[in-house]
């Protein structure tokens, strides 16, 4: 695990700038303490630091073939290094390292461009082709690791964060106004958009090669539901299968030189996480979970998360969050994030991953869970989407009506809006988006909507449904959801928070062949009637309690908008204040002002509005004002590079 960054100047062909990596390396301080790393090669640079998880003496990287001639540096893990290895020895190939890193560069060897479909885990790495003066970089299939690129002054620059790009003299910070459009719907800015004019995210799945002819990018694996069985094994024999590939999944992922543990919300896919490290593992499961004082005791997992690590004897650990939380780290938060996330659940992912980086190196999550198997509540009401169009428009704009004027209602008023549409890209663009299209247009100024064009979120939306081959509305969904929603906001945010406190973070519930396995399940083996994960929790029943199985999902629930109210109202109308606004120019202050005051007075709940709003200035304050703060770095590890 760590970070990498580099860039080839395959336009100007002029000698890579020592310095400029050496800048690059620092802001990656924290995605790799334990060491770093350079190769250099005329025009090309290329540059990692480390968090030692897997051969902790002999990974040193960059990595290199017997020859010197193909160079790699790489973020992640390959959890079937060992057979690749063996695979590879019986080819000639001689590994000099027992690092997972190694087989990357012999499999490109082997295969070039395809070497990708031979790796099983989490990813992001470049390879340099020293003959070929060809420069490949990949980023695995459901975007669990991070890779973001530049095309400026004749370089291509690439990093696992978006801050070590921006010290290459090339690039510019400048605000992306599309995907500041498609943010303020969606809450996250959608791949390969990024909130920085000029720098884009490789999409999961995608590879890119660049070499003097120029950059190409391609995709190199999609998720697929033409493999529906539809039906034709027992619902046994699914969950045998199932059960099979859980285990498979978690022990792979097990694989460690270093301390782990797990994150636990008292959810059932965490909780399935701890059950079968419990049986794999001779000592106790280092358990790590997140409560709320005062006001959010309500919305604590807490009690949940004790009863599994009860039931599996596990050393739990939990930090409570403080309104204080809010106000003294959401900046700090915005520097990792790279872009503003309209999430409050990002602080609690930062503090757990903090209370887990002082015993552990490495962490099992339960993400992707919900993508697979149907957890969230849109998918029961997709599915029964057309029964409520059925019902007399008269009847459904009282129903609308009614819940305008409930507080605290605001969500189910959204549901049953999207519910009411008969078009589906603006039934899941409406499915609780952050500001609906009706609100954007009294919150931009007139100059930010002169300066849009118009490929908003239903455009992204259209654009992955139209390459899906789902047919069923349920897939269609997940798809969406896996390709967006997971990869853009979930796995960006468990990533940047946990390297942040130099924590890797790994998912063995999205490991790609469970990921294809849950895709070709028959629908009602992931929504049964009102049964959301049905086979999953038909397996998972063997293990956890019942009180576990049958809960009410929470998600990550945070008190944040009784704090914005209370606690927290000053740092709120600080970094949302008139001459901020206005400074900006992009939203308007009265609009803003109105949902300000509404919040605090108790007539509606506009916490996740205003928490999102605040990340933008945030952001603007921190990227486009000052580039990249210099306090929030740490002290250099970087190699000497004269």
């Amino acid at each position: 695990m760590c970070g990498i960054c580099g860039f080839f100047e395959y336009k100007t062909h002029k000698p890579a700038n020592r310095e400029v990596l050496s800048d690059m390396l620092r802001v990656l301080h924290h995605r790799g303490p334990d060491d770093s790393g350079a190769h250099f090669d005329k025009d090309l640079a290329l540059g990692m630091r480390r968090l030692s998880i897997i051969d902790l003496s002999g990974g040193k990287q960059p990595i290199t073939n017997e020859d010197g001639t193909i160079v790699t540096v790489f973020n992640g893990e390959i959890y079937n290094y060992r057979p690749l290895r063996d695979e590879l020895e019986s080819r000639g190939h001689v590994l000099a390292t027992e690092s997972d890193t190694e087989v990357i560069v012999h499999l490109y060897e082997e295969f070039g461009e395809d070497c990708t479909h031979h790796l099983r885990g989490m990813f992001g790495f470049a390879v340099w082709d020293a003959r070929q003066r060809r420069l490949f970089v990949a980023r695995d299939r459901l975007g669990i690791k991070p890779l973001y690129f530049a095309q400026a002054g004749g370089a291509l620059t690439f990093a696992s964060e978006i801050k070590a790009i921006l010290q290459h003299p090339a690039v510019q910070a400048r605000l992306n106004v599309e995907a500041l459009n498609n943010y303020l719907s969606l809450k996250y800015v959608p791949a390969p958009q990024t909130m920085f004019d000029g720098i884009s995210a490789l999409p999961p799945g995608c590879s890119l090669t660049c070499d003097s002819n120029g950059l190409k990018v391609r995709r190199y694996w999609d998720l697929s539901f033409a493999n529906h069985r539809n039906g034709h094994l027992r619902e046994e024999v699914y969950g045998e299968q199932l059960e099979t590939l859980l285990r498979e999944c978690v022990q792979q992922h097990l694989m460690s030189d270093v301390p782990f543990g797990a994150f636990l919300s008292g959810g059932v896919d965490s909780s399935t996480i701890v059950a079968l490290m419990s049986q794999f593992m001779n000592e106790p499961v280092k358990t790590y979970s997140v409560g709320f004082e005062g006001d959010g005791e309500a919305f604590s997992e807490l009690p949940y998360a004790r009863m599994v690590a009860k039931k599996f004897k596990a050393d739990h650990h939990e930090v409570i969050i403080r309104p204080s939380h809010l106000c003294e780290l959401a900046e700090k938060v915005v520097w990792h994030l790279d872009q503003p996330l309209a999430e409050h659940a990002t602080l609690a992912n930062y503090l757990v991953a903090e209370l887990a980086a002082r015993d552990v190196k490495m962490v099992l999550t339960g993400e992707g869970g919900d993508e697979l198997f149907a957890g969230y509540a849109r998918y029961s009401g997709e599915r029964f989407a057309p029964l409520f169009r059925a019902i007399p428009q008269p009847v459904k704009s009282l129903a609308l009506g009614a819940c305008s004027h409930l507080r605290g209602m605001r969500r189910q008023k959204l549901a049953l809006f999207a519910l009411s549409q008969p078009d589906e890209i603006t039934r899941f663009v409406n499915w609780f988006p952050l500001f609906n299209s009706e609100m954007k247009q009294s919150l931009l100024s007139e100059n930010l909507k002169e300066s849009l064009s118009g490929y908003g979120a239903d455009y992204v939306f259209a654009e992955h449904l139209s390459r899906t081959d789902a047919v069923e509305p349920l897939n269609r969904m997940l798809y969406v959801d896996t390709k967006l929603w997971l990869a853009d906001l979930l796995l960006a945010r468990g990533d940047k928070m946990s390297m942040a406190v130099s924590l890797e973070a790994r998912v063995p519930l999205l490991d790609h062949k469970l990921v294809e396995f849950a895709a070709a399940l028959p629908q009602n083996l992931k929504l049964r009637n009102l049964t959301r994960k049905y086979l999953l929790k038909k397996v998972s029943k063997a293990w956890l309690p019942r009180e576990i199985l049958h809960r009410k999902k929470q998600g990550f629930p945070m008190p944040s908008s009784s704090w914005l109210r209370k606690e927290a109202r000053s740092f709120m109308r600080d970094v949302l204040s008139l001459p901020a606004l206005r400074r900006r120019g992009l939203f308007n202050p009265p609009f803003v002002e109105k949902l300000i005051a509404e919040h605090e007075n108790g007539f509606a709940d506009y916490g996740g509005l205003l928490w999102g709003l605040m990340n933008v200035e945030l952001w603007q304050r921190i990227f486009i004002d000052s580039r990249v703060r210099p306090e929030h770095t740490k002290p250099s590890l970087a190699p000497q590079l004269a």
